[in-house]
């Protein structure tokens, strides 16, 4: 099962509890961590991924930051997550080599993100989550089947999961989880 962390900051309290998190992550065997401080201009989010990029990492875990291919570069992050509707990934591969996960809010973007050349897709919503009201009602645990199946890429599911529904998801097909709060505890 692959984990992917995703951050947010502001639930934590700022940015010198964000690496602490991550830290703790890292150290917890996360298989995958997206940066998404979208708000953060891009010298502020360039020392934030340098900071994570300097914490040990004995699991290998591939830092990604959201939508900015140019700091993750100049970082030495390991990829890009892009969000539904973006650049293609395959554009993104000029940029040279790059884990790129994108996301998905249907089937069809799932196909989509596969045939352009994505690494991975993250579902969304799975479950009911405030956070992902402005995609629509969730999808439910057959759709996220039907999502998985439609891709040869991983196909994680986000929204609502925690760790009481992970094994519906793991069930359903996906190959792995992602989320805010089941991976950022104080």
């Amino acid at each position: 099962m692959l984990r992917y962390y995703i951050t947010d900051r502001h639930a934590l309290g700022g940015t010198r509890a964000l690496v602490d998190s991550i830290a703790r992550n890292l150290a917890r065997g996360v298989d995958m961590v997206q940066i998404r401080e979208k708000d953060l201009p891009a010298l502020e989010l360039l020392e934030l991924v340098r900071a994570v990029m300097a914490l040990p990492n004995l699991g290998h875990a591939k830092v990604l930051v959201n939508g900015r291919a140019d700091v993750a570069l100049c970082a030495g992050a390991h990829g890009v997550h892009l969000p539904s509707r973006s650049i293609a990934p395959s554009r993104m591969r000029e940029l040279g080599r790059l884990l790129i996960g994108v996301s998905c809010h249907s089937v069809a973007e799932v196909r989509a993100a596969q045939e352009e050349g994505a690494d991975f897709a993250v579902f969304s919503p799975v479950f009911h989550t405030s956070s992902k009201a402005a995609f629509g009602p969730p999808q439910g645990i057959e759709r996220l089947g039907e999502a998985a199946r439609a891709a040869d890429i991983p196909v994680l599911a986000l929204g609502g999961v925690n760790k009481a529904n992970a094994a519906l998801c793991l069930e359903a097909g996906a190959a792995g989880v992602a989320g805010i709060s089941m991976f950022q505890d104080r």
